[in-house]
């Protein structure tokens, strides 16, 4: 049945949980000529008739993430006056690769960016020949407050930051680096965990992240890449309430994890070759 709702009400301000996988998005910050998670979800939300102007509905996200960059919960906030519509039929609207996860009602004022009390990436370095407790150790080096200007790259903002919590762990197919923090300068995460895998390879010491902290800029690092990074969590102190992946969608997660275990299989065969 159509959502009715008199005009004269105020909108309702939403917070969407949003995960996408980055590899066919030129980043996630809307650009005119390049198919982006914010162009497309914009474009979503027009369609339904959520709202005709985004910048009047007030749409911003908690962060930009980088192209090939994904999310888990990324967090994009609009207002509309057809808040029901927007929960039933906005991941119906949305690409394959781009989703709801989960909603919340909040204040008219709210600010995703503005609002957030944290944010938490992982990086998936997708092999466990690394030495794990010594990049755990050395992952720990980063908590506190820094100059992180040799872990970023050029930048005009403060190259300071400070982070809650940083860890290293590995399981029988990949090991993963999760970090917290306050912000995060360009391509920081991807420069520290090109640090931490040096050390994992037994290239270097953790002594070399404290030495690049204090500005030491004789070994100079190149992001890893961006596919394996994901914007974990945004915490902006509210509770989503989750939505479930659906219809299409969920088959096509299927078939996507089913590719990338043959691909895998094919890789591995391709390498050995006659061996």
């Amino acid at each position: 049945m159509e959502e009715v709702q008199a005009p004269d009400l105020p909108p309702v301000r939403l917070a969407c949980r949003v995960a996408y996988l980055g590899d066919r998005f030129f980043g996630s910050q809307m650009q005119a000529a390049e198919r982006t998670v914010e162009g497309e979800f914009v474009a979503a939300c027009t369609r339904l008739g959520l709202f005709s102007d985004y910048r009047k509905a007030g749409f911003v996200a908690a962060g930009r993430t980088d192209r090939g960059v994904h999310a888990r919960g990324q967090v994009f906030s609009f207002s509309t006056i057809y808040p029901s519509r927007a929960l039933s039929a906005l991941n119906w609207q949305l690409p394959l690769d781009c989703w709801i996860s989960g909603y919340a009602k909040v204040d008219p004022g709210f600010h995703p960016r503005y609002d957030a009390k944290g944010r938490t990436y992982r990086y998936y370095f997708g092999t466990t020949h690394l030495d794990e407790k010594a990049m755990d150790s050395a992952a720990h080096r980063f908590v506190g407050t820094h100059d992180f200007s040799v872990f970023s790259r050029t930048s005009e903002r403060n190259p300071e930051r400070t982070i809650t919590s940083a860890r290293v762990w590995c399981d029988e197919n990949t090991c993963v680096f999760e970090v917290t923090g306050d912000s995060f300068l360009w391509n920081m995460v991807r420069l520290m965990a090109a640090s931490l895998l040096r050390i994992g390879q037994g290239l270097e010491g953790e002594e070399r992240i404290v030495q690049r902290l204090d500005g030491e800029r004789n070994s100079p690092l190149s992001p890893l890449p961006p596919d394996g990074l994901i914007l974990w969590e945004v915490n902006c102190g509210i509770t989503f309430n989750p939505l479930p992946i659906e219809g299409k969608r969920q088959g096509f997660l299927v078939r996507l994890r089913e590719h990338h275990t043959a691909l895998e299989r094919v890789v591995r065969d391709l390498n050995e070759g006659d061996r």
